[in-house]
């Protein structure tokens, strides 16, 4: 229904321009993890983390409100056959019979706004790191250091990668078949991820999946 289509578009919205703000903060706190871990528990305090997370959510509040309420102001004619697995954004135009060329620039716009801000602040906050590990001594030190950001580095390139690819791109019917699998990382494989990355790799997450799974075999 139109409803739906319309609610499930402001959701996808919110979440994908969140998980960009959040990934965006866990670049920064990898970045003051390393190159400042005895200011750590001081610059990464738990009012800090809230108020990253506030901000994400806020950030992700508004680019759905402005993506969803610009399609909300096109005219759709007779076709409700999208030609996608989900309402996104350049589906959505092309069931337009009225003018989307500024609905187009808004795109280009907000949502360059969202994945270009963030990257260059992973990018900065990475160099910085790599700058850090290069002069580490010990060689289990960069070890570990590597280790930390592995996951973070794949997540950030499967969803910012997949992103840019479908968004900065001129809407066709070609670029809609190659949207549609490239979407694929950022509403799976990356969600799939986020275990590994948000929760697998903490010390008490693991010492709890241990406990749980000796009590289970007892």
């Amino acid at each position: 229904s139109y409803r739906g289509c319309m609610t499930q578009l402001y959701f996808f919205c919110f979440f994908a321009v969140s998980e960009c703000c959040v990934l965006t903060s866990m670049a920064y706190d990898r970045y003051v993890a390393i190159c400042n871990p005895l200011l750590y528990n001081i610059t990464m305090s738990p009012k800090v983390c809230s108020y990253l997370m506030l901000a994400s959510y806020l950030m992700g509040f508004s680019g759905a409100l402005i993506h969803t309420g610009c399609i909300l102001r096109l005219t759709f004619c007779d076709k409700n056959i999208i030609n996608h697995y989900f309402c996104d954004l350049f589906p959505l135009l092309q069931l337009s019979c009225t003018s989307t060329y500024a609905n187009e620039i808004e795109i280009l716009i907000v949502g360059g706004k969202d994945i270009i801000v963030p990257s260059v602040i992973i990018f900065t906050s990475y160099g910085f790191i790599l700058s850090n590990i290069l002069q580490m001594r010990s060689t289990a030190g960069m070890s570990k250091a590597f280790s930390t950001c592995s996951s973070h580095i794949l997540a950030v390139s499967l969803f910012f990668g997949s992103g840019a690819f479908m968004y900065f791109q001129p809407s066709s019917p070609e670029s809609m078949d190659q949207g549609k699998r490239s979407s694929i990382f950022y509403t799976i494989l990356v969600p799939m991820m986020n275990p590994l990355i948000y929760s697998l790799r903490n010390k008490d997450v693991k010492l709890a999946l241990k406990k749980t799974f000796s009590k289970k075999r007892l």
